[in-house]
Order: C-alpha cells, then structure tokens, then sequence
C-alpha cells in the first residue's frame, strides 16, 4: 500500500506528520493483552480497532494473523516486566515491533484503563513521538539472560561468604583478623575442624595449616581459643559452607554454558580484549548488553546515555537543577565501572590512569570512574571498535603515554615553536634566542 503523507493540525497551527499510516498500539498484562490497530487514509481522523488476546501462544498467532490481514506492520508496545517478551518472541520474524519505555507511553491520569491505553500508545507512536528501545537479537537476548543470571549468582556467592566469616565473628572466633581468605585452604581446613569437633586442640589446630600461615601459629590460636559455638551456631555454618560451594560448583557449569554461547562471537570479543582492564568475561557481558551491531544506537553519545554513563538534563528556569546520570545500563554499568577500576590500575598500560588520575583532582573519584571519565571512554571506545573493526589505539595514546625520547624531542619542537611566535610579533630578535643542545 501506497504511503500517503497525512498530517494532524494542532491548535497552535503546527502540523505533526503522521509517521505511520497503519500501526498498531499493544497495552500488554500477565494474563491478557488489548491491541488497537489505527488506520489512517486519506483524512484527519483516524479509524479504529480494537481487539483483546490472552497471552496464550495460540492467541498471540491469531492477533499475528489479524495484524497481516489488515496490512499492520508496525506494532508499539509498553516494556512491561517480562510480559512483552512472549508476544515479541512470537511477532519479530514479521513483524517490526518497537517497545517503548514506559515513561514515553505513559497515559494521564484520569483517563487510564486497558482499552485507552493501547490507543493512547498507538497514537503516540502514529505521529512519531515514541522512541523505541533497542532489543538485541535473540540469540544476544539468549546470552544476556546467562551473563545477567552469572552476575545474580556471583553476588549470592558473595552474600555467603559474608554471612559465613559472620557466623565466627558473633562466636568470638577472629580467625579473619589473622588470615587474608577464609576460604584458603588453612583456614577452611580449620573452620572444619571447629564447626565438626566437640573439643578444641590448639596442637591439631596448628598441624592444619600449610605455607606461609605456619609462622602465624600462635595467632591463629589465639584468635580462636576461647571461643563460644553451639551446636546450633555449628549447624547454621556448614548449611552456609554447603550452599557456597554449591554455588562455586554453580557458578563453574555457568561459565562453561556462556562460552559456547559466545563461541559465535570469538571475535568480537577478542577485540574487545585489547582495550586494557577488559578480559574475555567482561567482554562477554558487555557485549551480551549491546550486541555487536553499533548501528542501532546511531552514536557513541547515544549508546553511553542508554548506558546511564551520561549527566541528565534538567534545567527550567535558567535553573539547572540534578544532573546525576541515569538509573539505566543496570547491568551494563557496574560492568564497565568494575571494567574501568581495573583499567586505571594497569601498569603496562597507564593510557586510562593517566586520565583518571588527571580528572580526579578537579572532580573525584567516583565522577572520575563513571560520568566523566573512565568507565565512559571505554564504552565509546567499544562503540568505535565494533563500528570499524580496528583494535583499541586511542588517537592520543603517543601524548598520553610518552616515551622519555619522545617527551625530550617534544619539549624540543615546543620551545622552537614558542621562539618562533615571539620572533614573529617583534616581542624579541632572531639574534637574541640561543638554543641549548637539548633545545
């Protein structure tokens, strides 16, 4: 069908254009979901239809159908939980479906049910006022779902190691004040013996150590020695001890599931790979959160506000009010955060500790890390490198990490530059300048 250019009036007399001639508005729910198919032809007012689908699978095929009959190739629908995902699953090979942040489609106040609200998205979405979200590919989607569960379980994992030291600490035991790791291999070998022994042999305690922990025999002891655990309290630690090696264990099988999904994107990652502080996990995270098609963003600027790694504008007034970043990029930015500490710290690789180091004294640390600097530059530099295909080389790696025979012929060519331009407005005479043999 012919696209006819339509365009609605305002009162204020500027036209909006009608972007889509035929679309369709999605309000979707747990059980249920209303979808309103607007028309518009040759008028100003637009026609109607509405229709109510469950859920279900064979549903969601025959709201599919309905939508061909009626030439509807474009659907806009709310990000509502997980619930949009079935119907996007089942509509994506056919269908372009936008989902929209809620904050967009959001319906006023007074005037909300489940029938207006898909019109309402439908017509927001007619003239073009709904920017969609981007939504990888699914096998991206896939990988996401593996990463993003990998973060879940790493965190409890660290929950338990917490709660574990916790558990000796409220029974008088300060082991954690003498040895580096509770889980070493001293110390696990000790918190065994306390938690499955009646009695306390401070002999036998000392023959469980191994390495270095020998010559720190007399504190281990004494942090222990004294101390009050029930039976109870000794219960409660091996059901911690077993649910974190049960999530070690977990933990490992996961690993292995997310490199063979990430097989098919061997290089991409490897790309990745060369941005310093980034290593093959990150990478995989990182690129289960954007994809490897920079396209969809438009721009490096784009792609790091999606990432919530930009401040936000808020200004009314001649005011300008919060600018904190956005709450977004929940899993992407502790990501690249956790990417950009370990960046600053490489030390055959100074580029992004250099910078820090320089944006920290005017705007902290944490600013440094996120909003401004680091964890900011790397995304862009990701952005590029996927765009282009060429491994991390910033444009001004050479001033930034200088060689001291570079530094020495750069402080040459400046001082002659500097002559030159004092020779030039008469502020001195050619005769006067004498160039030492390191100038």
């Amino acid at each position: 069908m012919p696209f006819f250019p339509t365009y609605i009036k305002l009162e204020g007399g500027y036209p909006l254009k009608v972007v889509y001639p035929i679309c369709c508005g999605v309000d979707v729910h747990k059980a249920f979901f209303v979808a309103t198919i607007i028309t518009t032809t040759d008028g100003i007012m637009p026609h109607y239809q509405k229709k109510r689908f469950s859920t279900f699978n064979k549903q969601i095929l025959a709201f599919k159908k309905w939508l061909l009959e009626n030439n509807c190739r474009d659907v806009c629908m709310e990000s509502t939980g997980k619930y949009y995902i079935p119907v996007l699953n089942l509509l994506e090979d056919s269908i372009n479906v936008t989902v929209a942040n809620p904050k967009w489609v959001r319906a006023v106040k007074g005037y909300k049910d489940d029938e207006k609200d898909s019109k309402w998205i439908g017509n927001l979405f007619r003239i073009g006022l709904v920017p969609g979200s981007f939504m990888p590919s699914k096998p991206f989607r896939i990988l996401r779902e593996y990463t993003r569960y990998l973060f879940k379980m790493v965190n409890a994992k660290s929950s338990e190691k917490n709660r574990y030291q916790n558990v000796f600490t409220v029974c008088n035991v300060a082991l954690d004040a003498v040895v580096s790791d509770m889980f070493g291999v001293s110390a696990s070998n000790i918190t065994d013996y306390i938690t499955n022994s009646d009695t306390f042999d401070p002999d036998y305690c000392v023959s469980l150590l191994r390495g270095t922990l020998k010559n720190k025999a007399e504190s281990v002891v004494e942090s222990i020695e004294g101390f009050q655990m029930t039976e109870a309290q000794k219960a409660r630690a091996r059901l911690i001890r077993d649910h974190y090696d049960f999530l070690v264990n977990h933990i490992s099988i996961l690993e292995s599931s997310i490199e063979a999904l990430a097989a098919p994107y061997k290089a991409a990652i490897q790309l990745l790979c060369t941005i310093p502080g980034i290593k093959e996990r990150s990478a995989i995270s990182i690129l289960a959160e954007i994809g490897d098609d920079m396209s969809q963003f438009g721009s490096a600027k784009r792609l790091c506000s999606w990432g919530g790694l930009t401040p936000s504008n808020n200004q009314s007034a001649g005011k300008k009010k919060s600018v904190r970043i956005t709450r977004a990029g929940v899993y992407l930015k502790p990501a690249l955060v956790e990417v950009a500490h370990a960046a600053v710290k490489d030390l055959k690789n100074p580029y992004y500790g250099i910078k820090y180091e320089r944006i920290k004294r005017r705007r902290g640390k944490k600013r440094g890390i996120i909003a401004i600097a680091i964890a900011r530059m790397i995304l862009t530099a990701i952005y590029h490198m996927l765009s282009t295909g060429e491994v991390w080389n910033p444009c001004d790696l050479p001033q930034i990490d200088m060689t001291p025979e570079f530094q020495e012929k750069q402080l040459k060519r400046d001082i002659r530059r500097a002559a030159k331009l004092l020779v030039a407005n008469g502020i001195i005479n050619l005769s006067d300048i004498k160039f030492s043999d390191t100038a």
